[in-house]
């Protein structure tokens, strides 16, 4: 996956049959069913893969057990089935994880015991496991971290969890190596072009040399999530807004903190939310949170009351209290909810995704969770096909195994892991197989060093920076520049106090 070899491609292709705007889990995952389907398809994202949402969830392929108290059978139902293909088609990157829901009465005994047991029903035949009662010794030996105080038992449950940048960059990868889809990072949609009213491709631009394209298609998809309505402006100009956007953010804390390899679910916050405490590459996340917000950003930051909100959560489960100091990296997450009438609460609205297909034959795809990410991108190419009168060709990523790109296994459980991770055969692979343009690239999603550890990615920076010049030829100013900038932007994962 060559970015020189797909800029090639925009030359030599005349007309495409898709054209995919948007390389999160959605954009990406359609590209991979039309490419397997034979259409030929080209996918163009902005900035690079995951670098928004689908790179900044909780890390779990589920059905959502809180929908199910919201009376949301289908997707939960939905959701399991997804979970259970995913599982199967990138064992790589997902796996499946215990995850305990802590009980401080009969009430809650029966209630959670009520609801995971409907979870269970509902996942069929790909069931990960049953649940199961534990008393309070046994839940204290699967959850080691957990405070005893008034503690009765918990379930235990199964779902998924999983790396989402990881994913999103070895789905390019099947896409273009495999099945021939042409992907491109760092390429801007800056207006859609049209033929008699009908949308018949797009204009992008290189971010990277400021060459512009006209690119000729015979059908348009907006995968671009919270920044769907920005496309469908270029579209319809006076056209209403669908998004509404909420933020969620996560902590990430040392394993010391919360020791052993089973996930919590608190499972009622203060604001009728569910909160995970989840073992990931030798940390922990915790999350997440629901907050509306107006203004967009490619990089939201965590408000300092959702910081608060997380540990004051945490703190009432864990055994070992967290403080600000203790978090080695925070982040922010767009969701990009789709406006209900009458519904104020992002917490309330629905989580279903939603297709909208304009009068000149935009197809717009937004809503949804990375779980179902496989189900919106078939959607999406089903109604393409019917827009555009494409040959009919039958979705079969049901069963379609996703390759890894990366050449070993990520580990971080060791300085000396973390460094051979950053070897210059690395990130040449990186760079030349992965389209890693940049060192937040690498530290960010090639890798998830940022998303772990911010002060240990800040170290490591120059390193790297010095590696990459090395190979593309870099000179010193360009360098410095790559440090500094991603020095000011890793930053932004620490609390405050922790930013010396």
């Amino acid at each position: 996956m060559n970015r020189n070899e797909s800029l090639s491609q925009l030359d030599e292709q005349k007309v495409w049959d898709i054209i995919i705007i948007g390389g999160g889990a959605t954009g990406l995952g359609a590209a991979l069913d039309a490419a397997s389907r034979g259409y030929s398809t080209l996918l163009l994202e902005a900035i690079d893969f995951a670098k928004g949402t689908s790179g900044r969830s909780t890390k779990l392929v589920h059905g959502g057990v809180r929908y199910l108290e919201q009376g949301n059978i289908k997707l939960v139902r939905e959701a399991l089935r997804e979970r259970g293909w995913l599982l199967h088609n990138a064992p790589h990157a997902a796996k499946t994880m215990a995850f305990v829901v802590p009980s401080f009465s009969i009430v809650q005994k029966i209630y959670y015991g009520t609801g995971l047991r409907v979870y269970d029903a509902l996942s069929g035949k790909l069931s990960l496991g049953k649940t199961k009662w534990l008393d309070k010794n046994e839940a204290m030996q699967f959850l080691p971290g957990i405070s005893p105080k008034k503690l009765t038992g918990a379930f235990v449950y199964y779902d998924g969890q999983f790396d989402d940048a990881r994913l999103a960059v070895d789905l390019a990868y099947t896409a273009s190596q495999y099945y021939g889809a042409t992907i491109l990072n760092y390429c801007e949609v800056t207006d859609l072009i049209k033929t008699n009213k009908k949308i018949s491709g797009v204009v992008a631009e290189d971010v990277l040399t400021n060459i512009t394209y006209e690119l000729k298609a015979k059908t348009v998809i907006n995968a671009t999530g919270v920044f769907a309505d920005e496309v469908m402006g270029m579209d319809e100009p006076y056209g209403d807004d669908i998004i509404m956007p909420s933020q969620g953010i996560h902590l990430v804390v040392d394993k010391k903190f919360f020791p052993g390899t089973n996930a919590m679910m608190i499972p009622k916050t203060d604001d009728d939310r569910v909160l995970f405490a989840v073992p990931w590459h030798n940390k922990v996340v915790i999350g997440t949170t629901d907050t509306p917000v107006d203004d967009l950003s490619e990089e939201p930051g965590p408000l300092q009351e959702e910081i608060e909100f997380v540990l004051h959560h945490a703190n009432r489960y864990f055994a070992q209290n967290i403080t600000k100091n203790d978090v080695t990296s925070m982040f922010a997450g767009l969701r990009p909810l789709i406006k209900m009438k009458g519904v104020k609460r992002t917490a309330l609205l629905n989580r279903d995704h939603t297709i909208i297909v304009s009068p000149a034959g935009l197809v717009t795809i937004t809503g949804g969770k990375w779980t179902t990410y496989r189900k919106m991108a078939e959607d999406a190419v089903n109604n393409v096909v019917f827009v555009g009168k494409l040959p009919h060709s039958e979705c079969i990523t049901q069963h379609l195994s996703i390759i890894s790109a990366s050449k070993e296994t990520m580990k971080y459980d060791s300085e000396e892991n973390i460094n051979a991770l950053y070897s210059k055969e690395n990130i040449q692979h990186f760079m030349n197989e992965e389209m890693a343009v940049t060192v937040e690239d690498i530290l960010a999603r090639r890798t998830r060093l940022l998303f772990l550890d911010a002060k240990a990615a800040i170290a490591l920076a120059p390193s790297v920076a010095h590696q990459m010049a090395s190979i593309l030829n870099k000179d010193i100013t360009w360098i410095d520049k790559q440090v500094t900038d991603f020095i000011t932007l890793a930053k932004q994962y620490l609390p405050i106090s922790n930013r010396q």
